[in-house]
């Protein structure tokens, strides 16, 4: 993370294969776990950016699909041994936003590269994942694969307390050869996932916090939109 004169920069988005910079007016500053420094910036979108994400996701979501089961699975393995090569870097990433310890951060990593290897196919479409701060990562993972693995496209949103780790590993899926568009990223709170809901997404798919849950379930079905609950 680079830092800017006056402080952190912010987080960028992750939009077709790229990094994405909003222009937002709104951030939420992000805390060190143990010093309380204020580490980087997240960038509160809305409609718009969520727009751009899912717009990316339906159109790269066909030709994900037309890969077939076994290329899909194969993309997936090399996203998880690639986070296994960036396991220190992704186990300091989350301890810096959550309050793991070293053996715990690593333990999530080592269970997001399991969820990645995972076989069981979900369904198709274009997603929304939304995971809460406790276990970003393997969240992430358990949500994304069954949905990727049976060919469908995905924005995920994390949370703006915890967002370094799942954009590294947004950026990561580049780095292992994924098409543009099947793996997105927004940043924000309710008003991301409001835009998420209201750019016609198929389906969104919350998993964290039972409490929260309830607040995304209560938007998704003020847009009508089809939401899973996976609460952990």
């Amino acid at each position: 993370m680079k830092f800017a004169a006056n402080g952190p920069l912010a987080m960028p988005l992750w939009i077709n294969g790229h990094a994405y910079l909003s222009v937002g007016e709104s951030f939420y500053d992000v805390a060190h776990a143990q010093s309380g420094e204020v580490v980087r910036r997240v960038p509160l979108c809305g409609a718009s950016e969520a727009a751009e994400a899912v717009a990316a996701a339906r159109a790269a979501q066909p030709g994900w699909a037309e890969m077939g089961l076994n290329a899909r699975y194969v993309r997936l393995a090399a996203l998880a041994d690639g986070l296994e090569r960036y396991a220190e870097h992704f186990a300091k990433l989350l301890a810096q936003e959550i309050a793991f310890d070293e053996a715990a951060a690593a333990a999530e990593v080592a269970a997001t590269a399991a969820a990645l290897r995972a076989t069981e196919v979900g369904e198709t479409g274009v997603i929304a994942i939304v995971v809460d701060a406790q276990r970003p990562l393997p969240a992430v993972a358990t949500a994304l694969t069954p949905a990727l693995l049976a060919g469908a496209a995905a924005v995920v949103k994390p949370s703006p307390r915890a967002p370094a780790a799942v954009f590294a590993l947004c950026e990561l899926s580049a780095r292992v050869g994924w098409p543009a568009g099947v793996l997105n990223l927004v940043q924000g709170d309710t008003a991301a996932i409001a835009g998420l809901c209201a750019a016609g997404i198929d389906r969104l798919v919350y998993r964290g916090n039972a409490t929260l849950g309830e607040q995304v379930g209560a938007i998704a079905a003020t847009a009508g939109t089809a939401c899973v609950q996976q609460t952990a």
